[in-house]
Formats: structure tokens, C-alpha cells, sequence
């Protein structure tokens, strides 16, 4: 067996809800130890330069330009990582000269795979400097440079988190902003893609008509009536056509349909445009799933959770039934992702992303000499 490498991964979704932090040890292979995961909630002034960064994202044209807002959010998010890095290791009692790398996803604002361009924010050099440790970065670029989608990364974890469940095929569902889903067949085999909306729609909304960032619980949905002819609009879009590989930026759906609409009756037609979205990604699987494992802030959603579960046929259950951490696995598998890339193994594969053939990927920093105050 290799040796088993100490990784923390850092994973910022597309919600902007925070900092989500984990721990593994793992040969990037088959073992994978999980300790403890936290997260650090964004406070208001964090979440808006995000949010400005992402507006003014929308003219970029290269990976590498920044302009407007991107500059200050890149450093302001790269520095709020690393307390977050520092405050974790206090928390969870681990010295941080025992950690061997830092997986870092950074904060995406762009994502047109179509146009060979994907954006994330975030200074691995700065970060690495400011941790003392190793940090593997960049883990999208390098696919969409060779063709790929640059998402879903996750799969390869999934496939050796669920290795030794009895169901087969399975599907990995996280409900961040966006929705993916991995289809991990009975030897193995990989199909992964975005299957359209998570929580940002229905987290902008709750935000534009209640000031609140999230519809907890989907207690709002919940009071809500579904308006049909909306979603049957919504699931026309022309992405629930196309065969994955495919993926998708936080901004491709709007809400403007449902303008019109009460608070809890648009809350209602956008849960049910998600969970219908993700039922749809059956449509490009070789084989019904026998379970549905569903991760991400959406699991915590029980109007969402109760409409999937009426949209497909075997049970839909919450990451914790299988004794997974499903806040916690998205950053779980960037740890995972940058043992991987540090030892050449694939993250990408023809099945994930519709990258030609299998291939690693990241950019990797090490601290300097200087220490950055």
C-alpha cells in the first residue's frame, strides 16, 4: 500500500454559504480515512464582494484576467481560507506541521467549458505562504484546456467512497448551487454531469423577496403550489437535451418566469424544477439507479428530498444513511483530489468530463522562504 497522505481540502461552492473544511488520510487510491469537517460561514460583507466578483466575471475572456471587483475578491477569499485553515486546525486539535497538502477549489465565478473558459478565484501561492504548507489549486484548468468540461471533479472520490456499499449501480447527488450527479455502475464504470439547478436559484430568490439566504428546511417551498407550466418550461431548455458530458455555470437559469409568482409558490416551482432536473439525468444513465445518495445543502431541503424521491423509483436518502458527511463531501474530495494530483494519478475522465482520455490536473505551490504577514 502507498503511503497515506494528511490533506485538508477547502471547498467554496457556488451557494456562498462559506468555507467548508475536511480531513482525510489517503493513499488517493482506495483508502480513504475521513476525520473531522467544519465549516466557516461567510459574513455579509464576504458574500457581497463575491457576489460582485461573479457579476463582473461575466466579461472575462481569459482565465488568468482580473478587473473590477476580481482583484480584491481574489485576495480578500484567498485570505479568508486561510483563517479559515488556522481556526479548523485549532478546532479540530491537529498540528498543522502534520498536514502534507491543501486542496484548494477557490470560489468559481465563470464556468463556459464551451468557450474553453473556466474561472476560479483564488491565490494558491498567497495560501501556501500564508498556511505553511503545500497547496494544489487549479484543479479545473488543465481539462478544459485538453477539451473537457473542467466538472464534475468529485466522481473519482464517490467511486471510492461507495466502494463498499452493496448497491450497484449507485448515484452521488450534491445539491450545492448547482446540481451534479455520479453514476458509479457495478465494476466501476463512471458517468458524471451537472444536472441543472441546486439551491442558488431558489437561494436568490429567497434572498430578493425575504432578505433570507436560504429556504430552510423547504419550509417556504413547502407552503408553495408548483406551477407546472413554469417548469415544464424551465426543463425545455435546450442543456437537459444535450448528453453528457455536460455542466453548467450558477447563472444559466434565471428567475424571471417566476416574477409573478408569491414567495412560497416560486419557492415551490424551483424546488421542483431542481428535483425534476436531477430525475431528468436518468435519462442518461446505462441503468436505473438502486440508491440515490443525496449530498450538498439541497439534502437538507425536505420539499426538495420529497419531490425527487416521488420522481424516481429506489430510495433517496441523505449522505448521513451511509454514514457519510454530506456537508463535508465536496471538500472531502478536494483533499482526496489533491493527493491525486500530486502523485499524476487521472481526476478527469472521458465519463466525467469528455476529456479524451483519462489525465491529472492541478497547479501545485509550495511556500516560499519569505513568510507573508
Amino acid at each position: 500500500m502507498s503511503k497515506l497522505v494528511r490533506a485538508i481540502g477547502l471547498m467554496s461552492g457556488t451557494s456562498l454559504d462559506g468555507i467548508d473544511v475536511a480531513f482525510l488520510e489517503t493513499d488517493g487510491e482506495d483508502v480513504v480515512l475521513r476525520g473531522q469537517a467544519r465549516t466557516y460561514p461567510y459574513d455579509d460583507g464576504m458574500r457581497r464582494m463575491l457576489n460582485n466578483a461573479i457579476a463582473d466575471a461575466r466579461g472575462l475572456t481569459s482565465r488568468t484576467d482580473r478587473f473590477h471587483s476580481l482583484e480584491e475578491a481574489e485576495r480578500a477569499l484567498t485570505e479568508c481560507h486561510a483563517v479559515a485553515v488556522s481556526q479548523y486546525l485549532k478546532d479540530a486539535g491537529i498540528d498543522g506541521a502534520s498536514i502534507d497538502v491543501i486542496g484548494f477549489h477557490g470560489q468559481t465565478v465563470l464556468h463556459k467549458p464551451e468557450a474553453g473558459l473556466t474561472v476560479q478565484l483564488g491565490l494558491g501561492g498567497l495560501l501556501a505562504n500564508l498556511t505553511r504548507c503545500p497547496v494544489v489549486y487549479d484543479l479545473r484548468g488543465a481539462d478544459v484546456d485538453a477539451g473537457g468540461q473542467g466538472a464534475p471533479l468529485v466522481p473519482v472520490y464517490h467511486r471510492a467512497l461507495t466502494a463498499k456499499l452493496p448497491q450497484r449501480p449507485v448515484a452521488v447527488v450534491n445539491i450545492g448551487g448547482v446540481s451534479n450527479v455520479t453514476w458509479i455502475g457495478r465494476e466501476g464504470s463512471l458517468v458524471a454531469f451537472d444536472t441543472g439547478p441546486g439551491n442558488a436559484l431558489l437561494d436568490d430568490w429567497m434572498a430578493r423577496k425575504t432578505g433570507a439566504h436560504l429556504d430552510a428546511g423547504g419550509a417556504t417551498a413547502a407552503h408553495g403550489n408548483v406551477d407546472e407550466e413554469i417548469v415544464r418550461i424551465f426543463l425545455s431548455h435546450g442543456y437537459f437535451v444535450d448528453t453528457p458530458p455536460k455542466s453548467l455555470d450558477r447563472n444559466t437559469f434565471g428567475t424571471d418566469l417566476i416574477d409573478h409568482l408569491s414567495v412560497e409558490d416560486g419557492a415551490a416551482t424551483l424546488a421542483a424544477f431542481t428535483a425534476r432536473a436531477i430525475a431528468k439525468s436518468r435519462e442518461h444513465m446505462p441503468v436505473e439507479p438502486e440508491l440515490w445518495i443525496v449530498s450538498g445543502g439541497g439534502r437538507k431541503n425536505r420539499a426538495i428530498m420529497r419531490m425527487l424521491a416521488e420522481q424516481v423509483q429506489n430510495a433517496v436518502v441523505p449522505a448521513e444513511t451511509v454514514e457519510f458527511d454530506g456537508d463535508a463531501l465536496e471538500a472531502e474530495a478536494w483533499a482526496y483530489l489533491a493527493v491525486r494530483s500530486i502523485r499524476g494519478l487521472p481526476i478527469t475522465y472521458p465519463g466525467t468530463t469528455g476529456v479524451s482520455a483519462p489525465m491529472s490536473g492541478g497547479l501545485r505551490a509550495d511556500p516560499t522562504a519569505h513568510v507573508i504577514q
